[in-house]
């Protein structure tokens, strides 16, 4: 039988030793397989400031600019001002000097941007163009108008539209949720329609869920150009396709905009949450009432809805990152998902839209008793999951995305804890592992215990080395954002035991004594091949405090004393210590505490 310790970093066996002992997790790079990452530098914004670092954590470069920053394809960066996606009116287009190549300010007091935005190339124009999501207020009267439950007041309520602008600042065309709605309280009204016959349009008296300030809290856009149609993500878990290329008329505005509210701008596809639409089940409480469903909700809190690119490994899917808020598990955790949307029934790809109740479910049922999960149903859909085997490991309730890479990896950023990680797609393990220093109360060495959000970024990009945006620039490394020295775990770092029934014939290494210790301790440990040993003291920091001990042994029982003192004969502070003790073959480690 072999046991495999997988060490993300100097001082934690595990990601979850520390948060076993103290809720500490270093920062920076943790982990990082250079064989199997997809080369080049990833980029991210945070407090204000977006970063471009290579995989040892170095930083590149530096913007003044730090919502939610991606270059654009042709060398520059576009991000919004201000540092909040929640509430955005102002985007810049940035040279790699910091210099505006390009702003747009929505002045319209009745529209107020939020959350994503992105330049597209529109090619009916045959020119670049930028979309943003905006809530548009609406009055009282337009909700009752409209068929909205008359119980209700709706003073202050919103809904999401997406804005088009030129590289001139001019509205070129607009699409807005308002214009596709459907009822079934008001016969009389134009909005009236069969709920469940109209999955183009949504249905304004959801249940308990009136429409109200920032209703649908759309959080991510993408465009398909081939196609020329936009995908838009609600947070209450669906996304929406929506037809670009055949509601937009070449410079005629005012008339892009009203084809864009007819039936022409109905949905051309939704996933998510077919209750919303009367063609499926909505969660609810079981008989027993500690326990519940999820019925046939796929996603809840969802966030970086997007195509995948061509030429990339499931080329023309969706990918999304499933907060997985809102989905009545007894023990949540986030997904990457991965939906096909041309599947039917049968699992043929169709070429065309496929409703996604027509398409059916599966029952999946938990891989391990331990996640104690129900059973629940899953979309055929569905072609692809990620999601970590400790459902504790990998949850982020807002924010966050997720990004397929040429060599087929997935990159990932989990807003909470502003955790990035790269996985391989053979077997979902990590290859790289970064965690976010900047905190609320600046650079932090390491992450303590703090409410979501501490160190969060909205999301991460990978670029690669020979991306457009980073061509003819200096790329050469500067200080981590600590100015630590990067320190790291690699896949050398992997330890196998062997375990022979009772009998171990390989190295151990025992719990020190006396533990916790004021002015020494003694440590034991057992050499069975001969070999050059180095038993070295770590602070909690993953920093070297002293190498007690460096020989060749043979086989046989060593004990060695460490007076408390490193390598500069200075005694250590109180804390918790890590002892490692490395030969040829293996690599131990335990944990000490020292009180003074």
């Amino acid at each position: 039988m072999k046991t495999i310790l997988f060490l993300s970093s100097l001082f934690f066996f595990s990601i979850s030793l520390a948060a076993q002992e103290s809720f500490m997790v270093k920062t920076e790079t943790r982990y990082w397989d250079n064989s199997r990452t997809f080369d080049g530098y990833t980029l991210f914004g945070t407090r204000g400031t977006t970063y471009l670092i290579d995989f040892e954590g170095h930083v590149i470069h530096t913007w003044d600019l730090g919502t939610n920053p991606r270059f654009t394809g042709d060398g520059n960066l576009l991000d919004a001002v201000g540092g909040n996606p929640s509430n955005q009116n102002t985007w810049k287009e940035l040279g790699w000097t910091g210099n505006v190549k390009w702003q747009y300010t929505e002045s319209r007091t009745n529209y107020h941007g939020h959350h994503d935005f992105a330049k597209i190339y529109n090619p009916k124009l045959g020119d670049s163009t930028f979309i943003y999501i905006a809530n548009k207020d609406l009055t009282n009267q337009q909700c009752l108008d409209a068929g909205c439950d008359a119980q209700y007041d709706y003073t202050g309520s919103q809904m999401d539209a997406i804005v088009e602008v030129n590289r001139q600042g001019t509205v070129v065309w607009e699409w807005w949720f308002f214009d596709h709605v459907v009822q079934d309280l008001y016969s009389a009204k134009p909005t009236y329609g069969i709920i469940a016959n109209t999955p183009g349009r949504i249905n304004l008296n959801i249940r308990g869920n009136h429409v109200k300030s920032d209703w649908m809290h759309c959080n991510s856009l993408d465009y398909n150009q081939t196609l020329d149609v936009i995908v838009i993500n609600s947070v209450h878990g669906e996304f929406y396709v929506i037809d670009h290329g055949n509601t937009f008329l070449a410079n005629n505005p005012s008339g892009s905009i009203a084809l864009a509210a007819t039936t022409a701008g109905d949905f051309k596809y939704r996933f998510g949450d077919p209750a919303k639409y009367n063609q499926g089940d909505p969660p609810s409480i079981e008989d027993n009432w500690e326990k519940a469903t999820a019925g046939n909700k796929q996603l809840g809190g969802s966030h970086d809805i997007q195509w995948i690119r061509s030429g990339l490994p499931g080329a023309g899917n969706f990918m999304v990152f499933d907060n997985a808020q809102n989905l009545f598990e007894l023990t949540p955790q986030s997904y990457v998902i991965e939906i096909n949307p041309y599947l039917n029934s049968a699992g043929v790809n169709t070429g065309s839209f496929v409703n996604p109740p027509d398409a059916g479910y599966i029952v999946q049922g938990s891989p391990d008793a331990n996640l104690m999960k129900e059973n629940k149903n899953v979309s055929k859909q569905i072609v692809w999951k990620y999601s970590s085997k400790n459902n504790t490991s990998f949850y982020s309730t807002i924010g966050s995305s997720a990004q397929r890479l040429p060599n087929g990896n997935t990159f990932m950023c989990a807003m909470n804890d502003g955790h990035f990680f790269e996985i391989a797609p053979s077997d979902t393990s990590v290859v790289w592992e970064y965690t976010n220093p900047m905190t609320r109360n600046g650079i932090k060495k390491i992450k303590v215990d703090n409410y979501p959000t501490y160190n969060g970024v909205f999301r991460a990009y990978r670029y690669a080395a020979d991306d457009p945006g980073l061509a003819g620039h200096d790329l050469t490394p500067g200080p981590t954002m600590t100015g630590d020295p990067p320190n790291y775990w690699t896949p050398d770092d992997l330890t196998v035991v062997e375990n022979y029934g009772s009998s171990n014939p390989y190295n151990s290494l025992h719990q020190n004594y006396p533990n916790p210790f004021t002015t020494g301790t003694t440590i034991d440990f057992e050499i069975t091949d001969p070999s050059t040993v180095d038993v070295i003291i770590y602070d909690f920091n993953g920093n070297k405090v002293k190498s007690l001990f460096h020989k060749t042994c043979h086989q046989g029982t060593y004990s060695i004393h460490w007076d408390g003192t490193d390598n500069k004969g200075m005694h250590v502070e109180s804390g918790m210590y890590f002892y490692l003790l490395r030969s040829d073959t293996h690599i131990l480690c335990k944990k000490m505490i020292s009180i003074n």
